[in-house]
């Protein structure tokens, strides 16, 4: 048996009671280094752990299968929601692949984005898109082909992945697509750790974007033409009348 688990944003508060539960009933514990360390009080001495760095995905599937299929309850650690940039698709497709018969459960998470927008109000009320601007797994050029589909239909945009020491230049380039469709004083929601230890918020405009501080524990909201800023939250009317 092999559960897939989202784990949410980090902090164990905003993790599912099922996920819990998988975690503990599992003989072993299979995920990223990092977001294995941000459950590790959950899991006991009993349990066997294996982690790797980032970019271990395909082998901590694969390690993940090989304990199921020697007779383990597998808990495959995702962050935020294992279906949204997660490992549930990628675990799927090589039970697939290896034509086995072992049983899957994916279980939900809260998401990286949804988790960064309750900490700065509603900005996610309305029609919204994901985009991650990371392009190790995807061609950059489809990706700002996206980013113009997202502002072209005047959506709410959630950016994944926006920064790394080695990928700089995708988060100025969104913003200069995006300022094509949308108003520079589009209101700008940024949310370093959301939900977890040492979450910082930056409230700030589509056109001061690229002088925030953003790395990759970063999550990006950019607002419609309807959204505005309120004190410190950011709201995306649904459109009710009252």
């Amino acid at each position: 048996m092999i559960y897939i688990v989202g784990i949410g944003p980090g902090l164990i508060d905003h993790m599912s009671i099922k996920a819990m539960q998988a975690i503990r009933n599992s003989d072993v514990i299979v995920g990223y280094q990092t977001y294995v360390a941000l459950i590790r009080t959950v899991i006991s001495d009993r349990q066997q752990v294996y982690t790797t760095p980032m970019r271990g995905e395909i082998d901590r599937c694969q390690q993940a299968l090989e304990y199921a299929r020697a007779g383990q309850t597998v808990a495959l650690i995702s962050g935020g929601d294992a279906g949204v940039y997660g490992m549930a698709g990628l675990m799927l497709e090589i039970v697939i692949q290896s034509a086995s018969d072992i049983e899957v459960e994916v279980i939900p998470g809260i998401p990286a984005a949804n988790a960064a927008a309750a900490s700065i109000g509603a900005p996610l009320m309305h029609d919204y898109v994901t985009i991650s601007l990371s392009d190790l797994l995807t061609d950059w050029e489809l990706i700002r082909k996206r980013i113009h589909c997202a502002g072209q239909g005047d959506f709410v945009v959630a950016i994944y992945n926006p920064k790394s020491q080695s990928r700089t230049r995708q988060i100025i380039e969104a913003q200069e697509i995006l300022l094509q469709y949308k108003s520079p004083d589009t209101p700008v929601g940024i949310v370093r750790n959301a939900k977890r230890s040492g979450e910082e918020i930056e409230l700030t405009t589509l056109a001061d974007l690229a002088d925030s501080e953003i790395n990759m524990s970063t999550m990006v909201i950019v607002g419609n033409s309807k959204t505005y800023a309120h004190l410190n939250k950011i709201i995306t009317p649904r459109g009710y009348r009252y």
